[in-house]
């Protein structure tokens, strides 16, 4: 029983120990200079204001390398859809190659909608040089000055950025 008492004595005396140095930690965390303090704030919302900045910028970086990517595709593939837009134009005796040129034509046009490519307008529109390739012009005073009065070939584009210029005849 000595040992028993002697045992819970030491637990005691430990645990007071314990207390003891705890509140000295407490006390020394607890007396850091107001400046230290004020200094490693600052640090912590720079370096906080920094990420995000950064989260922003590579989103950004991202969705410019997306769009640069999928317009370089598109580039390589608007032939394609020439053809294709060509092919449903030409008069045939059989009605059923023409609808099937017709519905893989709508496909190809819904798959492009569907990626944000949009087909630039241009009959009886004004001439914007960031939009239309004036390939030629032509003196008519029923139309307006720039207008444009043909298309010889479609423009494209995703969100502000041309894929490719429409090619057209202006007026005046």
């Amino acid at each position: 029983m000595a040992e028993k008492e002697k045992n819970e004595e030491l637990e005691n005396d430990v645990k007071k120990e314990e207390k003891v140095e705890s509140k000295k930690m407490k006390k020394e965390q607890e007396i850091v200079p107001k400046s230290e303090y004020d200094e490693l704030d600052d640090r912590y919302k720079r370096i906080l204001a920094e990420f995000e900045n950064f989260k922003k910028r590579s989103g950004k970086e991202r969705e410019n390398l997306y769009n640069s990517i999928l317009s370089d595709v598109v580039a390589v593939m608007l032939p394609i859809l020439d053809n294709l837009e060509n092919a449903a134009k030409v008069e045939t005796k059989d009605e059923e190659y023409k609808k099937g040129i017709e519905l893989v034509l709508k496909q190809f046009q819904d798959t492009l909608k569907a990626k944000g490519v949009e087909e630039i307008k241009a009959l009886g529109e004004t001439f914007d040089p960031e939009l239309h390739e004036a390939v030629s012009s032509v003196q008519d005073d029923t139309k307006g000055e720039k207008e444009i009065v043909q298309e010889y070939r479609k423009g494209y584009k995703i969100g502000t950025k041309v894929i490719r210029h429409s090619m057209v005849v202006v007026a005046n």
